[in-house]
């Protein structure tokens, strides 16, 4: 929506639907119209409306914090070296554009002409920006135990594949943690074909579940095949949710 679609109505019903995502009711609603306001829309409508750029600041800082005191209490043994890496993929703007889109933040922004003809909904650094005022604003009006609580909702698929000695699972230990949380059931790998000669060969694997493909994988090991079958089939599930 630009300025000039802004409607009170339309701001309400908006309003209603994103705290209904992220599980939490602003007694502020200010704040949350602030996290949506870009700074292009303020050039195109009289007023003293703020923007977003100063929640962002303050996100930043509150997300740092959050994702520290996560890292520390779930890897107790891990050294600095290890808890920085890992804080700073989790703070990249990649995780947070990538988290902005499930909430379909984009959706919701108030931006100038300019932006929206841009594709400015769907900018990275835009999607990534907002939802770093989003966990400002849940702060400032809430404190920060409901700021934690929607950093450690949002953030739930991101924490998963970390294991305790502060890397990234493996695809194929990803798939079966998630195949026996879910269906309680172990996925199958089957060899389907191998070609080249003995010193180059490429195998070609297949990974089933419920006796349906989810997902196929070709590598010069069997292991690298399998690690890519299973990485197709985890974008599938996760995609479905089902």
């Amino acid at each position: 929506m630009n300025p000039e679609q802004l409607s009170t109505l339309q701001v309400s019903e908006a309003m209603v639907e994103l705290q209904a995502k992220i599980g939490y009711s602003f007694d502020r609603i200010d704040l949350l119209v602030e996290v949506l306001t870009h700074s292009s829309s303020l050039n195109e409508k009289r007023g003293s409306r703020s923007h977003n750029e100063r929640l962002e600041f303050l996100g930043d800082a509150v997300l740092d914090l959050m994702i520290s005191e996560y890292l520390m209490s779930r890897f107790r043994e891990a050294d600095e070296g290890s808890l920085s890496q890992m804080k700073a993929r989790l703070v990249s703007k990649d995780i947070l554009s990538k988290l902005s889109k499930h909430l379909a933040l984009g959706t919701y922004l108030i931006l100038g002409r300019g932006e929206e003809l841009n594709d400015g909904r769907q900018k990275p650094s835009l999607l990534a920006d907002t939802l770093e005022a989003l966990i400002a604003a849940v702060y400032l009006d809430g404190g920060l135990s409901p700021a934690r609580r929607l950093v450690l909702n949002i953030y739930r698929e991101e924490f998963s594949p970390l294991s305790s000695n502060g890397h990234e699972v493996d695809d194929k230990s990803q798939l079966q943690e998630l195949c026996q949380r879910r269906y309680g059931l172990l996925p199958i790998y089957q060899l389907r074909h191998t070609s080249g000669p003995d010193h180059h060969r490429t195998f070609e694997v297949e990974v089933h579940l419920k006796d349906e493909r989810y997902g196929t994988g070709a590598g010069r090991t069997k292991k690298k095949a399998e690690q890519q079958a299973a990485k197709q089939a985890l974008a599938r599930l996760q995609e479905s949710k089902v």
